[in-house]
């Protein structure tokens, strides 16, 4: 990463996550001034061990305005990763449930943001902000066609709504907010309980638990396009240093796999053997999912630095050896 970063008061909700952890290593490293901002707990969370002598955390609900204007105090850029997150299963069962807490964290802390006078802010929006049947590879100007696909109704359309709060913000105060709109995230760190977890982490621990035959949802036809973490957290950042503008971009990777595939891959690296079925009884989300990546290299320079195939090598020993604690 460039210089840009060093000695910036930097504010990171949802820094202790999965994918905020790397993104808050990554400023660390830079020489940013680094504020995480965490939902529970008193002591710095096990994501954050490597850097936590370097970093100040705070314990806010993001859902309270006035927490936010208490985080966000004193900090020149945002980094805005917090949200709910979770799996097709919990989101097509509670699109209530990811509509408002997502809606109401994302828009109290850019209301706090304009209150304090932060310089940047970066809006981590999601690519399930897309229709089901979009154009693939999917361009940005398909963001608000149609409804998001069904799977990720509710967290789709709150994703929608911090969008059209950023391009609002930025028209009427004049506000640097970049947006990016992330696909598939997966790798070390990751939420690997099934009930919320995303497909690969969800696979890689069943996997792991002897689960034989191995279920899994759809025929196993349907595509994505998967994110390494590192290269997630890297371009989140190079949007905020790059492209502070109100106008989304897609982070992704042009390498496309059927589920089929992952799966396969995922059993050979790990070694492990098991039947496989797939149920097409259970929703599978979007048939294909994948983006134009053609605007991050543009306005970017982004490109992934890491291919699928070692992506799930560094994840899978990475499972065998924190499974315990993951």
């Amino acid at each position: 990463m460039s210089s840009f970063w060093k000695d910036k008061k930097v504010l990171v909700t949802g820094g202790a996550g999965f994918i905020g952890s790397f993104a808050t290593e990554q400023l660390v490293e830079s020489g940013a001034q680094v504020t995480v901002v965490c939902y529970s707990g008193k002591e710095t969370p096990a994501r954050l061990a490597s850097v936590k002598d370097s970093i100040t955390v705070l314990h806010k609900d993001l859902r309270r305005k006035e927490d936010c204007r208490e985080a966000l105090k004193g900090n020149s850029i945002v980094i805005n990763m917090a949200a709910r997150v979770a799996g097709v299963e919990f989101n097509s069962k509670h699109p209530a449930t990811m509509l408002m807490e997502n809606a109401v964290m994302d828009m109290n802390l850019l209301e706090a943001a304009r209150e304090t006078g932060v310089e940047r802010f970066e809006v981590v929006s999601s690519a399930c902000v897309y229709r089901r049947n979009c154009l693939i590879p999917t361009p940005e100007s398909e963001g608000f066609i149609d409804h998001p696909e069904p799977s990720n109704f509710g967290y789709g359309w709150a994703k929608r709504i911090a969008e059209v709060q950023a391009m609002a913000y930025a028209e009427e105060y004049g506000m640097k907010i970049g947006i990016v709109r992330p696909y598939n995230a997966y790798g070390p760190r990751d939420h690997f309980d099934p009930a919320i977890s995303h497909v690969i982490a969800a696979l890689i621990r069943r996997v792991y638990e002897g689960e034989n035959p191995l279920k899994v949802w759809g025929s196993g036809e349907q595509t994505r396009a998967f994110l390494y973490v590192e290269d997630f957290a890297r371009g989140v950042l190079e949007g905020a240093e790059k492209y502070p503008q109100a106008d989304p971009v897609n982070l992704g990777t042009s390498e496309e796999v059927t589920i089929k595939e992952l799966v396969r891959m995922i059993l050979e690296i790990s070694g492990k053997k098991p039947e496989v079925i797939f149920d097409t009884t259970k929703p599978a989300g979007q048939p294909r999912r994948n983006c134009d990546t053609r605007k991050a290299e543009e306005k970017l320079g982004f490109k992934p630095k890491f291919s699928l195939r070692q992506g799930l090598e560094k994840t899978i020993r990475w499972y065998e050896k924190n499974k315990g604690i993951a």
